[in-house]
């Protein structure tokens, strides 16, 4: 990935990668960033299951964006 800040031209950069991936379908690119969300979700469950609470100092993953 890239190491330089997000901006606005970054951000319409990548959302314009993600639709020439799917050419141009808006509804197959949304799917596909809905499934990676899930698979990330589902990791952040497994990890949480396996680290111990005193690995982490009592902090607990958030699921939710702030």
């Amino acid at each position: 990935m890239r190491e330089q800040p997000i901006g606005d031209a970054v951000v319409d950069e990548e959302i314009a990668e993600v639709l020439a991936y799917h050419k141009g379908d808006a509804q197959a690119a949304i799917g596909s960033l809905l499934a990676d969300i899930r698979h990330l979700r589902w990791q952040l469950v497994l990890t949480e299951g396996a680290m111990g609470r005193g690995i982490t100092r009592g902090w607990r993953p958030s699921y939710e964006r702030d």
